[in-house]
């Protein structure tokens, strides 16, 4: 049987604080896949070339990269509450622009600009939960938030190939508006945490100067890998990101003061074991949503809008599962729920590999729909194991790292099988590669979730604000 705090149910007031979380999160989660299957259409419109279109979703991620770092120390500066409104006005602000751009340029940075508020509001979204729940019913919690992140890699090309079915590309970011504007209503139930001597916290602009350019080094090399991987601007980029991001670590280990990251943290095993697993989570998810949409249109020939909606069985599969992972993680902890997880997606991307022109396309909706099941259990496991045993003041350092593990796991999952799809002798052998490689990323995702806590608790004492970054 599961302690008090594990079986508790969630409380009124969690639960509007999360509703709050999922209006502010669904648009910025969603545009991160949303205009990928918008380049053809927009390399026509802007009268451009596919590199240049790349960067409508690189510069996206890039500005997401820069900006999480910042979320951590925003919070304690002004507040949860403020630092949430502030990134969905960015966002809001970018979607506008966005409509209105009137080249690939100015496109590219007002994407830029949506970015960096979507980059705010994803690491707040964990810390702002824990202490709106008080650490009781953590997996349930994140599994009613998790919908639009389970379904936004999934969802958004769906929802970018109805759109262009009968509608300009300009309506791929107008329909971001209404979404904030809900958003924005809502933000008022986001806790207004700032402490007493709130202003006293100051900006370690030292570390934002190794941590950000470090992460952005990373991403921007394992974009580049499509192109192949022994490169200068893949090799480079990557090469001087690491060692900023080595510099970072080893600052923020030995400092005696507050730095603007706290890698400290990782010493924990719920914390890096949750990294761990949501690096591998982003990797089976964003990898395998690069080669799928693909996959359907060249090899099965099929239009945009059929194959948009062929993939409408993986989210449905996700919705479902999602709820009872979170209930199973507070009774029983995550480790399992997680292996089951990772091994369910296994399972449901084999049949990716082993098929060609001749397979019922129904039988592999079935299999996409495993998919989600799989995918959708995750993420409740993966999100609350880190803030296991949790101390308040550390909310914010463990939203950060275990944010940056997600992050730059989608972009290596997305780099892997870029590579592999290139490096086929014909595009049939890419495609059966790069679902082979993603059901083995899946299988090694599972076994590391073994490091994931078993069944404990978060005491609700934890939610205290202890100290302020300095």
């Amino acid at each position: 049987m599961a302690d008090d705090t594990s079986a508790a149910a969630i409380s009124p007031e969690a639960k509007r604080v999360a509703i709050a979380v999922i209006a502010g999160l669904i648009a910025p989660i969603l545009d991160t896949t949303i205009v990928t299957i918008a380049f053809d259409r927009l390399t026509t419109a802007l009268h451009t070339t596919v590199d240049m279109v790349q960067w409508v979703s690189t510069g996206y991620l890039l500005a997401l990269a820069v900006a999480v770092p910042l979320a951590g120390w925003a919070s304690t500066r002004f507040g949860s509450r403020i630092a949430w409104r502030t990134g969905i006005v960015l966002f809001l602000l970018g979607s506008v622009l966005c409509a209105v751009a009137w080249n690939i340029h100015a496109l590219i940075v007002f994407r830029v600009l949506q970015g960096f508020g979507g980059g705010l509001l994803f690491p707040l979204m964990t810390s702002i939960l824990v202490a709106a729940g008080g650490g009781r019913a953590m997996g349930r919690l994140v599994a009613l938030v998790s919908l639009p992140t389970a379904l936004g890699p999934i969802l958004g090309p769906v929802i970018g190939g109805v759109i262009l079915h009968w509608l300009d590309w300009q309506w791929l970011f107008v329909v971001n508006v209404p979404v904030c504007l809900v958003a924005l209503a809502l933000s008022h139930r986001i806790p207004d945490d700032r402490a007493p001597d709130s202003d006293r916290a100051r900006l370690d602009v030292i570390g934002l100067c190794l941590l950000a350019p470090g992460l952005v080094g990373v991403l921007l090399g394992l974009s580049n890998t499509h192109r192949g991987v022994m490169r200068t601007d893949v090799l480079l980029p990557m090469l001087a990101g690491v060692v900023l991001l080595a510099v970072f670590a080893f600052r923020s280990a030995h400092a005696t003061g507050a730095t603007l990251v706290d890698v400290r943290v990782l010493a924990r095993r719920a914390v890096s074991a949750s990294s761990i697993g949501l690096f591998f989570f982003s990797v089976v998810s964003f990898g395998a949503m690069l080669a799928l949409p693909l996959y359907l249109q060249s090899e099965r020939d099929e239009s945009v809008l059929m194959a948009a909606l062929v993939l409408i069985p993986q989210g449905v599969g996700a919705l479902m599962s999602r709820s009872l992972a979170g209930a199973l993680t507070d009774r029983i902890g995550a480790r399992w729920i997680a292996v089951a997880g990772f091994g369910i997606v296994a399972v449901a991307t084999v049949p990716f590999a082993l098929a060609d022109a001749s397979t019922n396309l129904v039988w592999l909706m079935v299999a996409l729909f495993v998919r989600g099941l799989g995918l959708g259990t995750l993420l409740s496991p993966l999100m609350a194991a880190g803030f296991v045993g949790a101390d308040g003041s550390e909310r914010n350092d463990i939203s950060v790292v275990t944010r940056s593990f997600q992050q730059v796991g989608g972009s290596f999952g997305t780099a892997v099988i870029a590579v592999v799809l290139t490096a086929g002798a014909t595009m049939t052998i890419g495609f059966r590669y790069s679902f082979w490689w993603a059901t083995g990323l899946a299988v090694a995702g599972g076994v590391l979730a073994l490091l994931l806590p078993g069944r404990a608790s978060v005491p609700a004492s934890n939610v205290r604000r202890e100290g302020v970054r300095a």
